[in-house]
């Protein structure tokens, strides 16, 4: 992946369109995207709509998401706004320009960040499909901890008051929560089987139809997922879904790949979005609900889950 100036301007328009309208609604977006390349791709669009625009500056969580995290935790910390974790308020209604100008330059730097680490990490290679480690989720982990260390005021793992530490780290209560109705490892346990199981069965389907539609397959169920949080930003009580599904696919199409039976890749895929759905639970409670600014927990778990793919086909092979 080569460096364009074209695209670092661009990112830095993005950044700053994130802040504005705040990260939930720009990752929204971003859903909405990949379900728009879905069609095309299905329309045999020769367009690379993917790289250069879900992912690219114009909605990639990497340049949209990143922006908006560090404008929402700049302008808390000048008291603009009340809490630095606020990824739902549309920040261009403060009227200030500076924190949008934050979202600007933190955008231009995701984008810098991620032809960096496409440069250095390669992907594993199994037969014609490429798995890699999920530098966009890593970018954002990444300047969300910047964003923490340069705005916020609890370190990384955030600062736990004394009814927290009465609880403990790893319990929640009061505000120290990230979704009240998800927190629960049944719970969250249940609905990453069931969004795995569809995730994986749309991603193992579209690549039996056409392995030229790979890339779109493995991206559906975390286009719906992501799409899917409009009801969110509603206030609605939807869960959060694409640390999830977007494991599952991969993991499903990891197995078809490796020689794996359909039924097989549904089944990994099923336990990678359990696998997914609890990693993204165990994060929020260690790096977002006692931090005043936001430290993404979906991201964190599809890290993970991309490692723990890439390493265990390797293992496989």
């Amino acid at each position: 992946m080569s460096f364009e100036w074209g695209i670092l301007l661009a990112a830095f328009g993005g950044g700053l369109f994130g802040a504005a309208i705040g990260g939930l609604p720009a990752f929204i977006f971003t859903g909405i995207a990949v379900l728009a390349a879905f069609g095309a791709g299905l329309g045999g669009a020769s367009f690379d709509v993917l790289g250069l625009v879900v992912f690219g500056p114009i909605t990639g969580p990497h340049v949209t998401f990143v922006g908006a995290v560090a404008a929402a935790a700049f302008a808390a910390r000048r008291g603009d706004i009340e809490d630095g974790k606020d990824i739902i308020t549309p920040l261009a209604g403060l009227g200030d320009p500076l924190p949008l100008l934050v979202g600007g330059v933190f955008g231009a730097a995701g984008y810098a960040l991620q032809v960096l680490l496409m440069n250095l990490i390669p992907p594993f290679q199994s037969g014609f499909y490429p798995t890699y480690i999920d530098v966009i989720a890593v970018v954002v982990v990444v300047f969300a901890v910047v964003t923490r260390l340069m705005f916020g005021k609890t370190g990384i793992f955030g600062n736990l008051d004394a009814e927290a530490r009465e609880r403990g780290r790893w319990s929640t209560g009061g505000d120290r929560v990230w979704l009240a109705y998800q927190e629960g490892f049944l719970q969250v346990s249940v609905v990453g089987l069931g969004t795995g199981l569809f995730a994986a069965w749309a991603a193992t389907q579209i690549a039996a139809f056409d392995p030229a539609l790979l890339p779109f397959g493995v991206l559906l169920g975390y286009g719906i997922s992501a799409t899917s949080l409009i009801f969110l930003q509603f206030g609605f009580t939807v869960p959060v879904t694409h640390h999830m599904t977007l494991p599952a696919s991969v993991a499903a199409i990891e197995v078809v790949v490796l020689g794996g039976s359909p039924l097989l890749a549904i089944l990994v895929g099923a336990v990678a979005g359990i696998l997914g759905a609890i990693l993204g639970e165990l994060s929020s409670r260690l790096f977002l609900i006692h931090g005043d600014t936001h430290l993404d927990p979906p991201a964190i778990s599809i890290i993970i889950m991309s490692v723990i793919i890439v390493f265990g086909s390797l293992l496989v092979t």
